[in-house]
């Protein structure tokens, strides 16, 4: 994200893992994301961050 951010500031992404205690899942802000959605995938997660996204 940090050179995708360079590259273009607006720049909007999602960050995803199956792994909950990943620094980055919990603080997604902190490195750039716009949202975040965990594995197993869930429609209304998805939803969310893409609502997320569109409203950031």
């Amino acid at each position: 994200m940090e050179k995708l951010l360079k590259i273009n500031p607006e720049v909007k992404a999602i960050v995803s893992s199956g792994y909950s205690n990943d620094p980055v899942m919990s603080n997604y802000e902190d490195y750039g994301f716009k949202a975040v959605v965990p594995k197993p995938y869930r429609i209304n997660d998805i939803s969310r961050a893409l609502k997320q996204l569109i409203n950031s």
